[in-house]
């Protein structure tokens, strides 16, 4: 084996044990990378390096004048980061008036690429605007545009945009090179009129802000057909008028008869009559009359007097013990007279009464 031969041999051992990026060198970094807006959102997106490994993955970090750069998306494997997203930290959030910049970079294990930075892109100034909502109403010969402003991802339309406004375009269906345009129209609905009856026209808005210098995506175009110009203004005159004659004379009676419709809707208590003479009358009830004149009943009892007396039964008393005895009979008999005598009188007092 000659000198040239070995050498080449300790060359090819040397490369595989270095492994892929001896061979391969520095790891490639995404290419195209670039920011944009739609609707105050800001994204950044980028194509992947050539021949990249399906196990690489990116990180990105975005700055502004005011702030060295943030990491946003770390290990994404997508090709794109959305730095409005709701979880992004308060202190970390976008401002609608910012100015930013975004780069990425490639990795795969503890290897990494160079970050590839993107221009700088003013939100308020540069967003892509969404088209707005469209519905037409139709009365007679006239149109009323009823615009729905776009939804923001930061703060409103008319909160960032104070002088915006539609420019509305209007043609006959099939005509639309003959289109007419309004444009500087602040207010909202917008009127058409002028037109045709019983002729369908077609309408599509776009706004503009002043600040931005793109206007709006267009609306999607939306189509109505107007009536005869005669009878629905006058029929709308007609049922206006009607209602508010009927509105006026409801108020005017309201105001004459209010006494009495305060008593229909809100009649005093009052019992029928029937009912008032049947309390009134006085009763004529024979058990009613006997309680009323009844009066409360009297117990009837007798006075009992017990004598004690200790002689013997069958023993003879002496002349005084016989006077003392007499005595106290005489006494007993005296207060049963005088008992039965206030018994009898309060009898008369009740037969009185």
């Amino acid at each position: 084996m000659t000198a040239v031969q070995v050498g080449g041999l300790l060359l090819v051992i040397l490369s595989g044990s270095c492994g892929p990026r001896a061979v391969s060198g520095v790891l490639h970094g995404p290419r195209n990378v670039r920011v944009s807006s739609y609707n105050m959102d800001l994204v950044v997106r980028w194509d992947p390096p050539p021949d990249a490994p399906l196990d690489l993955v990116y990180t990105t970090e975005y700055s502004s004048p005011a702030s060295s750069f943030l990491p946003r998306c770390i290990g994404l494997a997508a090709l794109s980061c959305d730095l409005t997203a709701p979880d992004v930290p308060w202190e970390d959030r976008l401002t609608a008036y910012g100015n930013y910049t975004c780069r990425v970079r490639a990795e795969r294990g503890a290897e990494h690429s160079v970050w590839v930075q993107s221009r700088p892109l003013i939100l308020d100034e540069e967003t892509t605007i969404g088209p707005p909502s469209v519905s037409l109403v139709v009365s007679g010969v006239y149109l009323e545009v009823t615009i729905t402003d776009p939804v923001f991802r930061m703060s409103s339309l008319r909160e960032l945009y104070n002088y915006a406004t539609y420019n509305v375009t209007y043609w006959k269906e099939h005509q639309e090179d003959k289109a007419v345009s309004a444009s500087g129209l602040q207010q909202n609905p917008v009127g058409l009129s002028g037109l045709e009856p019983w002729t369908s026209y077609c309408v599509r808005v776009q706004i503009l802000t002043g600040r931005n210098p793109m206007p709006s995506l267009p609306s999607s175009t939306t189509c109505r057909s107007t009536a005869d110009k005669e009878s629905a203004p006058w029929i709308e005159a007609l049922v206006t008028f009607v209602v508010m004659a009927m509105l006026v004379t409801g108020a005017v009676v309201a105001v004459v008869n209010r006494k009495k419709l305060t008593g229909f809707f809100c009649p005093p208590d009052s019992l029928p009559q029937h009912f008032k003479e049947y309390l009134l009358e006085p009763p004529s009830s024979s058990l009613y009359l006997a309680v009323q004149n009844s009066s409360p009943p009297v117990e009837a009892y007798d006075q009992v007097s017990v004598l004690a007396s200790d002689r013997n039964e069958g023993a003879e008393l002496s002349p005084a013990a016989e006077e003392g005895d007499c005595t106290v009979r005489q006494q007993a008999e005296e207060e049963r007279t005088f008992d039965g005598g206030r018994a009898g009188q309060d009898e008369k007092t009740k037969e009185g009464r």
